[in-house]
């Protein structure tokens, strides 16, 4: 490799992917994209210096992201997804077909229309559903500002720098809540805690405030250089968080999904914490 990507978002270590080919690279209205290809990872997107997703291991994040709020709450038909111009996210909620209304709110557009042009492999045709609404927006102005309820709200945000650094807020937070169905569940993206655990303790904390169960689930993604990453758990309905496995079971069969990563085992043991990120969430 000639050339090197490197990453800095951790200020104690920085990793780096070569880069064999630059596809695209601009400064949009909200932050730098590049999008590259990488021996090891295929296609790769970066925002304003930090790898967002990979072609070889998005299926981890966005299935885990994903299937696991839709299928514990075993009846979601509107669901809400904050960022995700990558469109992998949509993708993977699409696949559900008792979801009717997948409504995405992404602030920039352009992550979206190079997307659909750089990374079929992740988005697919998920643009082209007639199930999707792409609002271009912000999304705390969104949440707290709209009058539909969701089911399942999933943030699928940039870590907390540049345009992404509100979706980790109390007035996000609580906008999410406010339009979330009876029922309904927020799952969101919270880094990976062993170099990130402010992160993860400052979500928990808000989540304490507003839901009767506030949790986070894992899972090992290897793009994301640093342990475990964790989503973050908020919901109301306190049995969501510990439905069985035979019944994600028959909820998943009845899908008739196919998955890489996702199954109901790997879905009841994300919620297994070791003792390093359950200090972090108290």
């Amino acid at each position: 490799m000639n050339d090197w990507f490197e990453e800095t978002l951790h200020p104690g270590f920085h990793s780096r992917l070569g880069i064999e080919q630059v596809l695209h690279e601009t400064k949009t209205e909200h932050q730098h994209l590049v999008i590259f290809d990488n021996p090891e990872f295929g296609r790769v997107l970066a925002l304003d210096g930090v790898v967002q997703t990979t072609e070889r291991d998005e299926f981890i994040y966005h299935e885990m992201l994903a299937h696991v709020p839709i299928l514990a709450h075993g009846s979601a038909k509107n669901v809400l997804i904050i960022g995700g111009g990558d469109g992998g996210m949509l993708e993977e909620v699409l696949k559900h077909r008792g979801v009717e209304a997948a409504v995405q709110v992404e602030i920039d557009d352009t992550v979206v229309e190079l997307s659909k042009r750089y990374l079929r492999a992740i988005c697919g045709d998920a643009y082209e559903d007639p199930r999707t609404e792409l609002v271009i927006a912000d999304g705390v102005e969104f949440v707290n500002q709209t009058d539909r309820r969701f089911d399942v709200i999933i943030v699928d945000s940039t870590d907390p720098i540049g345009p992404g650094e509100v979706l980790f807020g109390e007035r996000f937070y609580g906008g999410c809540k406010s339009c979330l169905a009876d029922g309904g569940v927020l799952v969101t993206q919270n880094g990976v805690p062993f170099v990130q655990g402010e992160g993860l303790t400052g979500t928990l904390t808000v989540f304490r405030k507003l839901f009767q169960s506030a949790s986070c689930y894992r899972a090992g993604v290897p793009a994301y250089i640093g342990g475990d990453m964790t989503f973050g758990w908020g919901s109301d309905n306190t049995s969501l968080a510990d439905v069985g496995v035979a019944a994600l079971r028959a909820r998943f069969e009845a899908a008739g999904i196919v998955t890489e990563y996702y199954t109901p085992e790997m879905h009841k043991g994300a919620f297994a914490l070791p003792p390093y990120i359950d200090r972090l969430m108290k």
